[in-house]
């Protein structure tokens, strides 16, 4: 029995690993076309900042070391051109033919691409060194970003600190993807204390910029021609239809990470959220199926987690607005609060609550702030994946003590205001 894996990224090495540790017997074969395997691409904002000094450092395994520790067949620059499942083989772009039994598809997503000298994007180890490059070589003075979303922001953020003076050009009226008018207005207020232009309402072309440097960050796209050209179907996002099991339409092809969809777990709807930790998951269920398991991933809420400039900045869920398209009847709150004792040097802490008002169910927020920021919006994720009703949130048994927590913790100041506005 061999399982060949296409991606040898998050979604493609959690898949074979996990089919590993179900099946000591199996052939697992990972074929990835890029030079490296298991990167870490949320790090390369900072190797551009200066706090990361190597990128081999954002790399966490060697296909030496999966090949010596788990008995997996690693090849880099084995780039598959086709997949043909009748005949249950791939071929390579040398020529090379290779037969499977089981097949997991971890192909990731593409960024834009441009050939003008002076863009650059920022999604791979070449990106990343081709950026400091130009910055070391030609030290330019200006640059533009394109797109405020996770990258562009983070993007912004490390060429600033670099001394380049900076704009973020925007298409929409918000930021990080979010239909949430206080949000933007605060992480704009951050962007604008550190001096980072913005120009929201905005679609550019890197060919008008003046800029001495561009960066391309107007978000991904799914990485599926190869699964369409052979039968795979793809959803309404353009990424792969999986189920649960991280199935596709074809018996023993699975697909898994950021070319692949999965559920929203509020709406119940197929989501395209192309995130490290979620094509971990799906490539481990994948992997354990392909295995003979019969797993599933049930699907997300949608939580993620960014630094602009110095300030934490978490979401979860749906925003008002989002929620309201999708036919909820959405009430929000937004509350400011202290993330410990105030004479421990607390910190200011923005809390955003969306409740349900027919079922009362917490379905979406954000936090703001400094260190807590991540244990607080994995608080409201947890309460949203459990169908939590805000009159329980607002009584859940929350860690109190001086130097880590108030005694009414922000989130639960939010629960309380929530209860009244329902």
């Amino acid at each position: 029995m061999r399982l060949v894996v296409i991606g040898g990224v998050a979604a493609g090495l959690s898949a074979a690993a996990r089919a590993r540790r179900l099946d000591a017997e199996m052939e697992i074969v990972v074929l990835e076309k890029g030079e490296t395997i298991s990167l870490g691409a949320c790090g390369l904002p900072y190797f551009i900042e200066g706090q990361v000094q190597r990128l081999s450092q954002l790399v966490a395994y060697t296909p030496q070391q999966f090949s010596k520790e788990r008995n997996i067949a690693v090849r880099t620059q084995a780039e598959v051109v086709t997949i043909s499942h009748p005949r249950r083989e791939v071929t390579l772009r040398n020529g090379e033919k290779l037969h499977y039994d089981k097949l997991v598809i971890a192909t990731g997503a593409r960024a834009p691409r441009s050939e003008n000298p002076r863009v650059c994007a920022l999604h791979t180890l070449h990106d990343a060194e081709r950026l400091k490059s130009l910055l070391q070589s030609q030290r330019p003075k200006t640059a533009a970003v394109i797109g405020g979303g996770y990258i562009g922001i983070e993007a912004a953020e490390a060429l600033r600190a670099q001394g380049v003076n900076v704009t973020i050009y925007q298409a929409s009226s918000f930021l990080l993807g979010r239909a949430d008018a206080a949000l933007t207005d605060a992480v704009a207020k951050q962007l604008r204390k550190f001096r980072i232009r913005l120009e929201m309402n905005t679609t550019v072309t890197p060919e008008v910029l003046k800029e001495d440097l561009i960066v391309l960050a107007a978000g991904v796209k799914p990485n599926t021609t190869l699964a369409q050209e052979a039968g795979i179907e793809l959803g309404r996002s353009g990424a792969i239809r999986a189920n649960d099991r991280m199935e596709t339409n074809i018996n023993g092809v699975y697909a898994a990470g950021d070319c692949a969809e999965t559920t929203n777990l509020i709406t119940g709807r197929a989501t395209y959220v192309p995130l490290g930790t979620t094509a971990n998951k799906m490539g481990r269920v994948a992997g354990a199926n392909a295995a003979g398991a019969r797993e599933r991933f049930a699907g997300i809420v949608g939580t993620s987690i960014l630094r602009a400039c110095g300030l934490g900045v978490a979401m979860t869920g749906l925003c008002e607005s989002d929620a309201k398209a999708e036919g909820f009847e959405p009430v929000s709150v937004l509350i400011h609060g202290r993330d410990k004792a105030g004479y421990f040097r607390s910190r200011p802490t923005t809390v955003s609550l969306v409740g349900d008002r027919r079922t009362r169910r917490v379905i979406g927020g954000f936090v703001l702030g400094d260190d807590g920021v991540a244990g607080r919006i994995n608080v409201i994720a947890t309460a949203i994946t459990n169908k939590m009703k805000v009159d329980e949130f607002e009584m859940l048994d929350l860690a109190y003590t001086p130097p880590y927590a108030p005694v009414w913790d922000p989130v639960l100041i939010a629960a309380q205001q929530l209860v009244k506005a329902l």
